[in-house]
């Protein structure tokens, strides 16, 4: 997963708070979301690919992609935890 040291100057590209790394129950239902079709991150795109993990905003509003061990940081790549 993410290095701790890496984990702990990354920040949210939008708002510019800490990120903490998603727990294995929120990637499991993620991954369950995108098995059924139904998971979309913030630009509107349907998430295909099952994912291995991801960051958190503080405000637990939106989750950052983690694939092969690599953090996609793009604000329009964020997953709206509301759907959760």
């Amino acid at each position: 997963m993410i290095d701790q040291s890496l984990l702990e100057i990354l920040v949210c590209p939008e708002n510019k708070t800490p990120l903490t790394v998603a727990d294995d129950a929120i990637v499991s239902t993620l991954n369950q979301r995108i098995e059924a079709g139904t998971l979309v991150n913030r630009g509107g795109d349907k998430v295909e690919k099952q994912i291995e993990g991801g960051l958190i905003r503080e405000d637990r509003a939106y989750l950052y992609i983690v694939r092969d061990d690599i953090p996609i940081m793009l604000i329009d790549e964020a997953v709206p935890l509301s759907q959760v």
